[in-house]
């Protein structure tokens, strides 16, 4: 290959600044809609923070790509700039609970997050126990600041309330000299609260708010804001209104409806076509939910797949049935049925149906599929029925891809 021939595109004849639509942005003010009123009641919740005073706990609510996430770190930046501003000393730390699920892991980001090169204080990925980190964290905290703010995102992903009880109770329990902490966490599932420790949701969720999913306006309006991503003029007119109704009819997810259009933008890229088109977004639609659902089951053991294989062929089958709804539910017992079926093709022993259900549980906690325990009366007893939540063509491409 000589020097003349481009591997690489030099100019991008699509995108001109990509990073608006990738899913960790975090936008300016400007860029950020339909999110007014939930910004300025997290802002009211916190703003004793500016002043040096305790911060009010939080407990942020709502489905995925609901602006959640996106709205904490905003105000929490916000409010260390006019904190500053009042010559009060603040920072805050963001947590990923999926990531850093152990209280080990989440109190090492934290302490990590907040250390400064004045504290002379070590905070190794590992190697310590929790009680020193938090040792550590605790005295960063009174050297260094005056309040911090410090988000648990995807809260419900912690593997217990342990770190929960230690930075709501800190001052309380004499941690703390004079550093205040405030702490917000977010949640996709409105019932988290319930599985707390009555202690823990005393003191954790002094304020709380649910954020509802985006409409059509909104996200058409999300998605103009984020336009100039694009050159001038590749953006045909009919391209956002449609991937806004998209998304708003099956979802108000502002995440998918960003990465529709990103993708609706590479489709273009890879066609060479000189503008992007409204025909795209379909494909793209498409696209999005396959990589986000492969992404989901990405490192799952085998037998979790076959089980979702089971019971994704009861859904397909059972939509094939004119007469049956398209959120049909399962017994446990039918999917396991399958499941054994799946497992004799594949020449793999099965697991008990304990197991089974343990790990329908976890495809639950993922939000693939939905359980519901229903009465079958004194001759049934109860009974858990599971719903495929994710189009049942995507799983079963998905699959198609990973079971060997």
């Amino acid at each position: 290959m000589s020097e003349s021939d481009d591997l690489f595109i030099r100019e991008d004849p699509i995108f001109v600044n990509k990073e608006l639509l990738e899913i960790n942005h975090l936008p300016e003010e400007g860029r950020i809609v339909g999110r007014d009123e939930e910004i300025g009641q997290l802002a009211n919740a916190v703003n004793p923070g500016i002043f040096g005073q305790s911060p009010s706990n939080v407990l942020i609510y709502g489905k995925t790509g609901t602006g959640k996430s996106l709205c904490a770190k905003y105000v929490s930046r916000r409010l260390v700039q006019t904190a500053d501003e009042e010559g009060v000393s603040a920072s805050h730390a963001y947590v990923d609970c999926a990531q850093d699920g152990t209280e080990t892991q989440a109190v090492q980001t934290i302490a990590s997050s907040v250390n400064t090169d004045e504290t002379d204080i070590y905070i190794p990925d590992k190697g310590i126990s929790t009680a020193t980190y938090y040792k550590r964290l605790w005295k960063i905290l009174d050297a260094e600041y005056d309040v911090v703010l410090i988000i648990l995102d995807e809260i419900d992903k912690l593997e217990d309330d342990d770190i929960l009880m230690q930075l709501s109770r800190a001052g309380e329990a004499g941690k703390l000299d004079s550093c205040k902490i405030g702490v917000i966490g977010v949640s996709n599932k409105i019932k988290y609260k319930d599985r707390m420790d009555e202690r823990v949701k005393s003191s954790l969720c002094e304020r709380e708010f649910v954020f509802p999913p985006y409409d059509a306006s909104q996200l058409n309006e999300i998605m103009v804001a984020r336009s100039d991503a694009f050159r001038d003029g590749v953006l045909d007119d009919g391209v956002i209104p449609r991937a806004a109704a998209l998304a708003a009819r099956e979802h108000g997810d502002a995440r998918k409806a960003i990465d529709i259009l990103r993708y609706a933008g590479e489709i273009a890229q890879s066609t060479e076509a000189e503008t992007v088109r409204e025909e795209f977004v379909t494909q793209a639609r498409e696209r999005a939910e396959t990589d986000r659902f492969r992404e989901l089951i990405r490192g799952s053991t085998p037998h979790s797949r076959y089980v979702l294989q089971a019971l994704t062929m009861l859904s397909i089958n059972a939509r094939k049935d004119e007469t049956t709804p398209d959120n049909q539910g399962f017994r446990t017992t039918r999917v396991y049925d399958l499941y054994e079926q799946i497992c004799r093709q594949e020449g793999s022993d099965s697991l008990s149906l304990r197991r089974v259900r343990d790990l329908l549980k976890e495809h639950a906690f993922l939000d693939i599929v939905e359980q519901s325990r229903h009465s079958g009366g004194s001759a049934e007893g109860s009974y858990t029925e599971h719903t495929l939540l994710e189009d049942p063509a995507v799983v079963k491409d998905v699959l198609a891809d990973t079971i060997e």
